[in-house]
This record gives C-alpha cells, structure tokens and sequence, in this order.
C-alpha cells in the first residue's frame, strides 16, 4: 500500500483544506498514516501551545548543527536571524504550501522527508502562536469621534480614537489642530450628553496626546469628547472655553 505524502500529512495536520476522499479513505484504513498524522496534530498543538510561553530562546549554532546532521540537511538548514515578533497570520499556511510545492518535485530518502516535513510543523505552529500572542496584545478600537470647533475658536479641529487593551485598560488618543494662546494649556475631558457631569483624563501637552480613562468610567455615560483651553491659575475646573467638542460613535 503506497502510503500519503509526509508534506501532504504536514498541511492537513495544520488544518489545510488539501485533503480528498482518496486521501480520507486511506487514512481510515491505514494505521501507520493515521498514526503519522495524529502525531503531527500534536507537533502542531504544542507549536500553538507557545502563546502563553513568552520569550523563547534562540538554540545555540550547535543545536541547529546538529539537527541538520541527523537530517542529512546540510548547514544551510540553520536559521539565519531570529524569528521577528510578529508574524502575520497567514505566514505559516503561505509557507507550508510554498514548501510542499518546492519540494514535491524532488525525491528524497523517507526518513528526511519525514524529519522535513516535522520540522516545517513545528516552526508552522510557532508562528501560530506568535500570531496569536501578537493578535491577543494588540489594542482593540472600541469608538471614535470627530470634534469640532466652537465659536471662539474658528478652525478648530480635531480626531479622538478610544482603544481597549486585552486587559481591559482604555486609553484616548486625541489630535488637535488650533491655534495655541500665551499662558494657557489643554486639558481632555469626558462629559456626559448632558452636560451636568464631566471627567478630567489630563493635560494634552502637544497638538496630540494619549491619555488613560479611568477604571470605571463608562463611555455610554461620558459620550462626549472635549478639548478645553485652560488658564495658568491652578484651579481644577473646567474654564468654560472650550476649543473643540464631539460625540463618540461606538464600533
């Protein structure tokens, strides 16, 4: 019985659409093949399993020496530069399909086939993971707002964009075009729809700025996005002038 392709084994493991009925009838009938292939499932599950590692390590040149040894690979199968941070969720898929392509032409003893196509899983599922980790840490936006100008303030204008972190952390960031008066600052405000209530997120030092919205604050209750022009006098209220203003739209 001719047996499935080791790379072919590869990319199903990994959840690729690639395989037939041809091939799914041969699985439920091989026991080596199906052996193969649950063992490549659990290559690419512990790939995966790198999300909640941290910083992995990179193996000295001697491992990867080694490895290429045992696999008959030559030198050039050592990495050249460690593996960037992100990778994009396609990369793994993209590169597994890249490399059944390439070598599908090319014979090869069953045993480097095998330690390729293992090899080409583990570093598949890594990227996963990576992914994964990139994907889980990066700030998701939740609402954003155009603001406009008041009267006293013509050509006003300006941009805010509020973002939540995996954490549940929430920060503004705000961007503001307006002419800047002597001995003044700006300070971001959250302020209710009607105006009775209002939350002080600090002092925007530049034309743009990000600033963290306290704990408990909820947004569908502080709707509105103001940017006040403040006296030098210490005093903690909001002056009354402000420059611009706008609502939030939720994503």
């Amino acid at each position: 019985m001719e047996h499935i392709d080791p790379e072919l084994l590869a990319l199903i493991a990994l959840g690729e659409p690639v395989a037939t009925s041809e091939t799914e009838r041969h699985l439920d009938e091989c026991d080596e093949c199906a052996d193969s292939l649950a063992g490549l499932r659990r290559a690419a599950l512990a790939g995966r399993a790198t999300l909640d590692a941290g910083d992995l390590e990179r193996p000295r040149e001697v491992v990867w020496e080694r490895i290429a040894s045992e696999l008959a690979l030559g030198r050039s199968a050592a990495p050249a530069a460690p593996v960037p941070d992100a990778v994009p969720a396609t990369s793994a898929p993209l590169s597994s399909r890249a490399a059944a392509r390439r070598h599908a032409a090319r014979r090869r003893r069953p045993g480097r086939r095998w330690g390729l196509a293992a090899a080409a899983l583990l570093v598949a599922g890594a990227g996963l993971g990576t992914w994964a980790w990139t994907s889980s840490t990066t700030p998701t936006e939740i609402a954003q707002a155009s603001l406009g100008a008041f009267p006293d303030h013509p050509g006003a204008q300006g941009t805010a964009v509020v973002e939540e972190n995996s954490d549940g952390s929430r920060f503004v960031r705000v961007e503001v075009s307006a002419d800047a008066a002597p001995d003044t600052y700006r300070e971001v405000w959250l302020i209710a729809a009607d105006a009775s209530e209002l939350v002080s997120l600090g002092v925007l030092d530049d034309d743009t700025g990000t600033l963290t919205v306290p704990a408990g604050v909820d947004l569908a209750r502080f709707p509105l996005v103001d940017v006040s022009q403040e006296p030098v006098d210490g005093g903690p209220d909001h002056s009354g002038d402000s420059i611009v203003r706008g609502e939030l739209s939720f994503s």
